[in-house]
């Protein structure tokens, strides 16, 4: 195949087929950078970013992150503070700290949101900064999964930054982030909804050979009933991300921002509320192996220590359904009553 012949289901695919390998921390430190510290350098950079710095990061000899989380700023974005303040030449100096950073550990590259004007949507920029501009510096910060992940903390001060580092236009980065956001919420949609999957696969076969009582698990009713609720639960969930996959391959980046934020957003909410009932009834199902590192039960254990990962990243639950609600109600119709 020709590489303008792959879509978003080519991109579905692999994201789904990576993450059967069940090592969240691996997946996260070799494919985020790529899926959401590379796009907005692609969709918004200048010219020598896109020849310079994509070809590296796509041939894997440079890592990138996108460095938007602050301790103070998680999902409400307008809010950040890390300053970056423009010289009278046009360039920047950067100083602030960026939190819970997924491969910030390993990144070369670090596409950050930075202040560049007043408090709120209007005065946020984004620049590109690299690991040898002197005054930046990252910590590992342990989490659920895996050092492999490079989750950092960014400290930055008085960094110096080119004015040709500047991705997209000056003071309207937020923007940027916010579509960014969209196919970095449908990235982890595919993450989540594969993972939750594998390991709804993974108890259906213990409980066919799971013996209790003189007979299988799945020989009991309440186990049926348990593995029905499970799997009619996330179904729906596979055609929902099939039907946003399908409209973002016949819409341009824009439009796929504008028109699929609320219902992409919506079902990364109920994908992730699917995988806290889907934790809790695989680790019952597998009962003392469901809480043990090793052994038969290692997949329901890990799945039930991580999934909370995708309910948090990219946005947490609450601020996704109060957005998908939010993009509705700007549609809808002034005139429509009862």
């Amino acid at each position: 195949m020709k590489p303008e012949d792959f879509d978003y289901f080519h991109e579905r695919i692999l994201h789904e087929e990576i993450v059967r390998c069940a090592c969240p921390g691996f997946t996260a430190g070799i494919g985020d950078g790529h899926c959401i510290g590379a796009p907005p350098i692609f969709q918004f950079g200048p010219a020598w970013m896109q020849e310079e710095v994509l070809p590296q990061v796509l041939s894997g000899k440079k890592r990138i992150c996108l460095a938007i989380s602050e301790p103070q700023a998680g999902s409400d974005v307008a809010n950040l503070t890390t300053l970056g303040k423009r010289m009278s030449d046009g360039s920047f100096v950067v100083s602030g700290t960026k939190k819970w950073i997924t491969q910030g550990c390993h990144a070369d590259y670090f596409v950050v949101a930075v202040r560049t004007g007043p408090s709120g949507m209007a005065g946020i920029s984004i620049l590109l900064l690299d690991r040898s501009m002197e005054g930046l510096r990252t910590k590992p910060i342990k989490t659920a999964y895996s050092p492999a992940a490079g989750t950092a903390l960014i400290i930055m001060e008085n960094v110096k930054v080119p004015a040709r580092n500047l991705i997209g236009q000056y003071q309207q980065g937020f923007k940027a982030v916010m579509y960014n956001f969209n196919h970095e919420r449908w990235f982890i949609n595919c993450v989540a909804l594969s993972t939750t999957r594998s390991i709804i696969e993974e108890t259906f076969k213990w409980i066919m050979q799971r013996k209790a009582f003189g007979k299988r698990l799945a020989d009991q009713g309440v186990v049926r009933l348990m593995m029905a609720q499970m799997i009619g639960a996330i179904e729906p969930c596979v055609h929902w991300l099939d039907s946003i996959t399908y409209q973002m391959n016949n819409m341009d980046y824009e439009d796929q921002a504008l028109r699929l934020a609320g219902t992409t957003s919506l079902c990364k909410y109920q994908i992730t509320r699917v995988a806290n009932m889907v934790a809790d009834k695989c680790t019952q199902l597998f009962g003392g192996r469901g809480i043990t590192q090793t052994g038969m039960g290692r997949y329901a254990e890990r799945f039930n220590r991580v999934y909370k990962f995708a309910a948090i990243l990219g946005g947490s639950e609450e601020v996704m359904a109060d957005l998908a609600i939010r993009m509705a109600m700007k549609q809808f119709p002034s005139q429509a009553r009862l």
